[in-house]
């Protein structure tokens, strides 16, 4: 609705100024008609552009401001060519008319890029103490997001790109039945976090022109926020970092609240299948840490005690090596 007002108030003021000019000549319809053309050719050619995003009366301000200092300058060097004073007023008039318009409408479409031009430029909401916190694909489906934020281990407003809904939408659509179960759980999982006051979560509508995969929208736009990132993905989580972002990995989370368990402790594990060894079985704590049991294959089925005779721990997780005690 902004931007069509601004259009509409760009076509008005387009036909003033042609009448205007018009009137020196006794050509007002004349003037009256190119005025309302030029002003359809410069709309038709900023419908043309890349769609950036659209929103923030700042963001107008600076693309107004920077238009009127495009226009004076490009005036007060036309000024030096040898034409009557009328002319260079005309002149003076058109431009400031045209780069404004253009200001204005690309800086409300491209109000979060502008510190990707001039770094310094930040348009940032002063309620948000605590940041923002993108998530992705895999947070949302995995869904243990929420519990974290409500536990008040994880501050800031959680928000979900449109893009990362889109992604959401396509897996939910997909022909391949795992896919699709994963696309609406996520997609059910979101819509309980946003019907729970007690989560702060929006929708982050701006899409990133030039880029088409997700993950790498995502990197560009939570620095673009200078917020955190929230996942799931492993290899997501290790190129973000690489890049300066700090990234919110539930996994790392859920290993570092595990129980600590030393070399020489005695558990009790309950073997629930074959390890790939021949005498191997293997049983999980209730956290999910997988025990490797020595010893342990004839008793699947049963919960034994076992000795830990060592703790593995890998990117993936930890694992527990044991040996089992048989009475």
């Amino acid at each position: 609705m902004t931007l069509l007002f601004i259009r509409i108030f760009f076509m008005v003021l387009s036909g003033v100024v042609g009448f205007l000019i018009g009137n020196i000549y006794n050509q007002e319809i004349f003037g009256t008609l190119i005025g309302l053309l030029g002003g359809c050719i410069w709309i038709l050619l900023e419908a043309m552009m890349k769609r950036v995003s659209v929103r923030g009366l700042s963001s107008v301000v600076f693309g107004l401001l920077f238009g009127i200092i495009m226009a004076k300058l490009i005036s007060d060097t036309l000024a030096l060519l040898p034409f009557g004073e009328t002319f260079h007023s005309a002149l003076r008039v058109i431009f400031t008319l045209i780069f404004s318009y253009l200001g204005a409408v690309i800086a409300l479409r491209g109000k979060d890029e502008f510190n990707l031009i001039i770094p310094y430029v930040r348009f940032r909401r002063t309620d948000l103490k605590e940041g923002v916190v993108l998530l992705d694909t895999s947070a949302i489906i995995d869904g243990r997001v929420a519990d974290i934020f409500r536990s008040h281990f994880l501050t800031g407003r959680l928000v979900v790109p449109r893009f990362v809904l889109h992604e959401l939408q396509r897996l939910a659509d997909s022909d391949d039945d795992l896919k699709r179960q994963r696309g609406r759980r996520g997609l059910e999982i979101l819509r309980s976090m946003q019907k729970d006051s007690s989560v702060d979560i929006a929708i982050h509508e701006d899409d990133l022109p030039g880029e088409h995969e997700v993950d790498l929208k995502l990197v560009k736009l939570t620095k673009v926020l200078e917020g955190r990132m929230c996942t799931t993905d492993f290899n997501l989580s290790r190129m973000a970092t690489i890049q300066g972002i700090d990234v919110l990995n539930i996994n790392d989370l859920v290993n570092s609240v595990k129980p600590v368990i030393f070399a020489g402790e005695e558990i009790y594990i309950q073997i629930i299948k074959e390890g790939k060894e021949d005498n191997q079985g293997v049983g999980y704590l209730e956290d999910g840490t997988m025990v490797v049991v020595t010893d342990g294959r004839k008793s699947v089925g049963q919960k034994v005690k076992v000795v830990v005779t060592s703790v593995l721990q890998t990117q993936a997780g930890r694992m527990i090596f044991s040996r089992a005690e048989h009475s």
